[in-house]
């Protein structure tokens, strides 16, 4: 009984001390996290849609405006796009990536080091450089014409739309411009992809593919029946990290294309911030924010509730 006493006595001090060495994160996460988010909310609700404060009750009046908007309505479809182009390149080349430093060849750290270097250019210095690259004009057009192809792309001024149907006041369906914007993008995250996945194959076992060799399974056989099941787990993880990155996307498509002609290029982060900051539409803009925050949740939350289960 002694002994039991003088240990709870002893986790006291420690418990206290591991509350007390959290408080300022918790204090910081608290205010600069929730406070804002709820902030945010509030905001939101109100008619503050000028330089006049106005934190009176709208209800969903913002909401409503935006889900009526020719504007949103484009960013709903050009995210939706944008993302799922944006996950399967960046899950194919990252993959076919990993797969060839994975085999063991010659120069491989060197081949790792150039492809997972785009991660460390900002995706603000990747928009310049594509916009140059892109550029009707110039660029990677110049190449082309010397190649003899007549016509070049017009790649992010184009306004062309592969439509599908109607929805509401656009034409829902896969704008031309967008291609610029993803091969931008694809070509900063697919290295990082490949990091993700490389660590994943480097921890299958050598003597799984033996084993399947033997019994004469066929590379196809050993790459859908071994290693896509084994992957899965981080295939996962980096759909998660790269549908969160893509929903919230700003930086990339601000400097490289801006909202473009007929907002074919247009993404939510760039309304909201050209709602906020330039047309002190602060209402409409804190209404922008809590739809990506919500869209982004509908993304993470069940990834995180399967992984607890998991746990």
């Amino acid at each position: 009984m002694g002994t039991q006493s003088t240990l709870r006595k002893k986790r006291v001090p420690d418990t206290a001390w591991g509350i007390l060495l959290l408080m300022p994160s918790l204090i910081a996460i608290g205010i600069f996290v929730y406070g804002f988010i709820s902030w945010t909310g509030y905001v939101s609700l109100s008619n503050w849609n000028s330089l006049v404060k106005d934190l009176s009750f709208a209800g969903l009046k913002n909401f409503a405006f935006l889900f009526q908007d020719f504007r949103f309505q484009s960013d709903i479809r050009n995210i939706i796009m944008f993302t799922v182009l944006f996950i399967f390149a960046c899950l194919a080349i990252g993959l076919l990536l990993a797969m060839l430093v994975n085999s063991k060849i010659k120069g491989e750290g060197i081949f790792r080091n150039i492809f997972i270097f785009p991660m460390a250019v900002s995706f603000i210095v990747t928009g310049v450089v594509w916009q140059w690259l892109l550029n009707p004009s110039s660029g990677i057009n110049i190449l082309l014409q010397n190649l003899g192809v007549s016509s070049p792309p017009k790649w992010y001024v184009s306004t062309e739309i592969l439509s599908f149907f109607k929805m509401g006041q656009i034409e829902f369906g896969f704008p031309a411009a967008l291609v610029a914007v993803i091969i931008a993008a694809v070509w900063q995250m697919a290295g990082y992809t490949m990091a993700m996945l490389l660590a994943g194959l480097r921890a299958i076992g050598e003597d799984l593919f033996e084993a399947a060799r033997v019994d004469g399974a066929t590379e196809r056989k050993i790459f859908t029946s071994i290693i896509l099941p084994l992957l899965r787990p981080v295939i996962v993880s980096a759909v998660i990290i790269l549908g969160h990155i893509s929903l919230k996307i700003f930086d990339l498509v601000y400097s490289m294309t801006g909202p473009g002609a007929m907002f074919v290029t247009d993404m939510p982060g760039v309304y909201m911030f050209e709602t906020t900051f330039r047309g002190n539409f602060y209402g409409n803009g804190s209404a922008i924010a809590i739809l990506l925050l919500l869209f982004v949740s509908f993304l993470i939350v069940p990834y995180l509730i399967s992984s607890r289960k998991g746990d």
